[in-house]
């Protein structure tokens, strides 16, 4: 009996020095400096406790009554600490049931009009829009103005990398070119093509959604989600101008169709551990393209079965993205307010497609995010604009339960250092690299209030407080030669 326990705990022993070995890994390919310490000392401490294993069961130690007192004990800790870290416990019944789980009172639909972008960008002073613009919003006419003549993160390009960004504000600018490129009405709402001679190619919802969706992740979509539109989360009025339409401008947006197919691309942890650098805003303008691109591609699809379809990314919006994505199951709202994914973390970017073609919507998902992020406020304490809030708990904003992230010091911010800086982004603990270790933890503080505390505090110990950005790949790099 003594050697089989003897033999549980070895197993226990050589599995915690595994994992050690593969953190210790992890943080060596994440460049993680202090990581790489704390992780190397962890290992140091699990060998030699193995070596004290080993030595006590070779000299006979476990077979003496206080030998297998220890063994007993230390298997209790052991199987304890797994239970209690690995256990399922109580769900979120708010994620569970999605944005509906969110609502609190009375939501207006958003004014596409109001967003900080389309006011910095789609609105020339001394234009009729902007005049009936800011008869309406007086409050804002002084700060936008101001903002616009400082220039915005690429009308100011590569501010934090001067003198040595160029290469990385071209490349940029030019990923900038697919997304206006398939921004214009037969590209976003394309028509049926000519070979199909307006048939209806009929399909089980069942077939329908294995094929969207595969199709979407062939395209190169990391994560794909259906849902059942929420009229809530469909913009009020255009406000976004790109091809001199100023005759959509403040139109009301009404959609007839019924699905959104939502989908997000990784980005990857080299490009966004850079930031607030310049290889995160090329980083995002890539993931933006690609979004573009297989938006427009699936809605052809979609288009050439004979139904309706509308694509939905960087230079066409005509629904908010986080909201779509939580009701698809592809993850939660965190506090950042960015989607929050099990496998990414906040490092993805979304687009969607809406359709009005009859699909099998996904479930919501609850990963644990609302109560992570209550305790973790890390996003917050290293936001350089204090745009994020540090408050424990969520407030209602609009008639929705949520952290409001201040989009108009955060926009300012993007501005002098001239990227998206994604700061929040890099810091967050789900931002990791996808290695075993980091799937253990992540499965862990999915499924238990516990782990999330216990891992967030780790967290903090082996990475930091307050996180430095990693260095660029070389190929991205900004810095001067020779430095």
């Amino acid at each position: 009996m003594v050697n089989l326990l003897a033999l549980i705990l070895a197993l226990f022993v050589i599995a915690q020095a595994f994992i050690g070995l593969t953190f210790l890994i992890t943080c060596i390919w994440e460049k993680e400096k202090r990581a790489t310490l704390f992780a190397g000392l962890q290992l140091a401490g699990m060998l030699i406790i193995g070596v004290l294993f080993l030595y006590l069961n070779y000299t006979g130690y476990f077979n003496t009554v206080d030998g297998t007192i220890v063994l007993v004990a230390c298997l209790i800790a052991a199987c304890g600490a797994a239970a209690l870290l690995c256990r399922r416990t109580e769900p979120n019944q708010r994620a569970i049931r999605g944005t509906n789980g969110l609502i609190d009172g009375k939501v207006k639909r958003v004014d596409e009009r109001e967003h900080v972008f389309a006011r910095n960008r789609s609105l020339p002073p001394d234009s009729k829009q902007y005049r009936q613009f800011y008869e309406e919003h007086p409050g804002w006419e002084a700060a936008d103005a101001a903002r616009r003549k400082r220039g915005g993160p690429l009308g100011h390009p590569g501010n934090i990398d001067r003198p040595h960004e160029g290469p990385n504000v071209a490349a940029t600018l030019a990923s900038l070119n697919i997304p206006l490129f398939l921004s214009d009405p037969e590209k976003v709402k394309p028509g049926q093509h000519p070979h199909f001679k307006s048939e209806k190619i009929e399909l089980r919802p069942e077939e329908a959604t294995k094929r969207i969706k595969g199709y979407t992740r062939k395209l190169g979509a990391d994560l794909v989600g259906i849902t059942k539109i929420n009229p809530l989360w469909i913009y009020s009025h255009r406000g976004e101008i790109f091809h001199e339409n100023w005759e959509d401008w403040g139109k009301p947006i009404n959609i007839d169709h019924n699905f959104a197919i939502v989908f997000a691309e990784e980005m990857t942890l080299e490009m966004v551990g850079t930031g607030p650098h310049t290889p995160t805003v090329m980083e995002s303008m890539r993931d933006y393209a690609k979004g573009a691109f297989i938006s427009t591609q699936v809605a052809s699809f979609i288009a050439n079965l004979g139904y309706s379809a509308t694509a939905n990314h960087l230079r066409h919006y005509e629904a908010l993205m986080v909201p779509l994505a939580v009701d698809a199951g592809l993850g939660e709202m965190g506090r950042l307010g960015y989607l929050m994914t099990q496998k990414y973390g906040p490092r993805v970017r979304l687009s969607a497609m809406t359709t009005d073609l009859p699909l099998i919507p996904e479930k919501p998902m609850d990963i644990g995010v609302e109560d992570f992020c209550k305790i973790c406020k890390k996003c917050a304490n290293c936001c350089p604009s204090k745009s994020i809030p540090v408050d424990t708990d969520q407030t209602v904003v609009n008639g929705i339960v949520r952290w409001k992230l201040n989009a108009d010091t955060c926009f300012d911010y993007w501005g002098k250092v001239g990227t998206d800086c994604d700061i929040c982004m890099r810091v967050c603990p789900w931002s990791h690299a996808d290695t075993l270790p980091h799937r253990l933890i992540k499965f862990m503080v999915t499924r238990n209030k516990y782990a999330r505390r216990f891992f967030n505090l780790l967290d903090d110990i082996f990475y930091g407080k307050q996180p430095r950005p990693k260095p660029a790949p070389e190929w991205a790099d900004y810095s001067p030669p020779n430095a």
